[in-house]
């Protein structure tokens, strides 16, 4: 029976090793996906919690990327279709933060680029991560990437077209005849 014990101990503390350093990129992540604090710590809790009953069986060479999976399916569990087939174009800002920016795009692109920009994972691991090809993460990633771009762009423009002072927009009416 001390025997088990030892061993569960053991392997507690090699998870504990391996995964409490991928803590913040977890909830980063996780804060993409669910869009709120409260529901990224929830993810994130429970995700530690599969991976701690999984580890024994982990046979992988890097453990964020798989981590980071785990974190996905959660967070598709939680959030049902609305996180899977999310379609929306992203909405415009007059004073938007790329933070923003990116919260606005469509999961799939959000989800890419959040790995990519924010967590750093190469383009295999966010292959993994989201059992994608890596072909398709890189067109996301072009994808995503192009939406940031036009959207910032569209903002700054807005930004800079608006009056000083100005609460309402201008209209302009045709003279009727």
């Amino acid at each position: 029976m001390m025997r088990s014990a030892k061993a569960g101990n053991k392997t507690a503390q090699q998870f504990r090793d391996a995964a409490l350093p991928c803590l913040d990129d977890a909830y980063a992540f996780a804060q993409v996906l669910m869009r709120s604090e409260a529901d990224a710590e929830l993810a994130v809790q429970e995700c530690y919690l599969r991976a701690l009953r999984e580890f024994d069986s982990f046979r992988g060479p890097a453990v964020r990327p798989w981590l980071l999976a785990i974190l996905k399916a959660v967070c598709q569990e939680r959030l049902g279709p609305r996180l899977a087939g999310e379609n929306a174009m992203p909405e415009q800002r007059d004073s938007a933060t790329i933070r923003q920016l990116v919260a606005d795009l469509p999961a799939p692109l959000r989800e890419v680029i959040a790995l990519r920009e924010m967590i750093d994972l190469s383009y295999k691991e966010i292959a993994e991560v989201t059992g994608i090809p890596v072909t398709t993460v890189m067109s996301r990633i072009a994808e995503a990437r192009a939406l940031l771009l036009a959207a910032r762009r569209a903002a700054n423009k807005a930004t800079q077209a608006k009056p000083a002072g100005a609460s309402k927009p201008v209209v302009y009416r045709a003279n009727a005849c």
